[in-house]
């Protein structure tokens, strides 16, 4: 075969607080031929998440921290351009952990073979994946269920926008926060949010208090700090939390104090449970198939906020973190 170039980012220093482009550094490899028993693929799209902040940090977490000089990782919907492997053929179309590059070679047990793929490609980095999964297992993680009052934070995210909408599909009243009045039009107009509100135009709190004062059942928490305290004083007694994500505390330097009113947990007999997505990878399929089967019937918007190229990746990322997404953050790399 004709050798490929693939263009890759690595990690070049560990960021201090929000990461710039100097943090990063694009090179281009020569892959190596294809062996016996591997795979050629081409990544289509890739993703970039507020998670992968966590890993760019020195020190041991739930996932090994991202090492300096190396290339990054991250979800990918790919193409099998050329298989010396059983499993694939060239034409299939793969979920990798293998994003932040052009192309790569690979085991075939590091591919996820997508039979029957919808349209477009990229949902399977969002709705109908990772993020569109940690919708669905928090929800069934504290048993949402018909009649409950359920708010969101960072409800435009990739993460919220799913969970509000799998929420009223559960026949759940549903109340969202986002950073922008665009972004609160979204979750009401297309993902029919009982309930939308700006936290810039006043505190979660107040805006809590106006809309739901009889109080909400469960809070689905993507952000942490002022919303997760706000959301303490508006559930009601034995309310449950979905801890799923901290974004607003992602990019501080020194550990932020925790809630003023962390007591009410015990006041009110609260539950808070955290959980990550990868511990329930064996429900993988329960989840494929329910919420494809929602996508498919047009009953779950998708939104994306797409940016074309690997060049634009350390951009799109970094837009993350500052609110420029509505909906999915991918990068398109063909």
């Amino acid at each position: 075969m004709t050798k490929i170039t693939s263009r890759e980012i690595r990690l070049a220093s560990r960021p201090k607080g929000l990461p710039s482009p100097d943090n990063f550094r694009m090179a281009a490899v020569e892959l190596g031929a294809v062996a016996g028993g591997q795979v050629l693929v081409r990544n289509l799209y890739m993703s970039v998440d507020p998670y992968m902040r966590g890993r760019m940090n020195e020190g041991k977490s739930y996932v090994p921290p991202f090492e300096i000089g190396q290339p990054l990782e991250g979800g990918a919907v790919g193409e099998v351009v050329e298989s010396k492997a059983d499993a694939f053929k060239p034409g299939d179309v793969v979920l990798s952990r293998l994003g932040w590059r052009e192309c790569f070679v690979t085991a075939p047990e590091e591919l996820h073979l997508i039979r029957h793929p919808l349209q477009p490609l990229s949902v399977y980095l969002g709705a109908l994946g990772m993020p569109g999964m940690s919708a669905w297992v928090g929800l069934n993680l504290v048993e949402v269920k018909a009649g409950d009052t359920v708010f969101v934070s960072g409800a435009a995210g990739a993460v919220g926008s799913v969970a509000g909408q799998l929420a009223k599909q559960r026949g759940c009243t549903v109340i969202g926060s986002a950073g922008s009045d665009a972004k609160v039009r979204f979750l009401r107009e297309e993902c029919g949010f009982d309930v939308a509100f700006n936290y810039k135009t006043a505190s979660n709190r107040e805006h809590l208090s106006r809309e739901v004062p009889d109080g909400i059942d469960v809070y689905f928490d993507n952000v942490g700090g002022e919303a997760l305290e706000a959301a303490l004083s508006a559930l009601r007694v034995r309310g449950r939390i979905i801890a799923c994500g901290g974004i607003s505390m992602y990019n501080q330097e020194k550990p932020q104090p925790g809630p003023s009113n962390l007591f009410l947990v015990v006041v009110k007999r609260l539950t808070m449970k955290g959980f990550i997505v990868v511990d329930w990878l064996d429900c993988q399929k329960d989840f494929e198939r329910e919420v494809g089967s929602i996508f498919a019937a047009g009953k779950l918007k998708a939104k994306e906020t797409v940016v074309e190229g690997i060049d634009g990746a350390v951009d799109a990322f970094i837009g993350l973190f500052k609110g420029e997404n509505l909906g999915k953050m991918v990068v398109k790399l063909t």
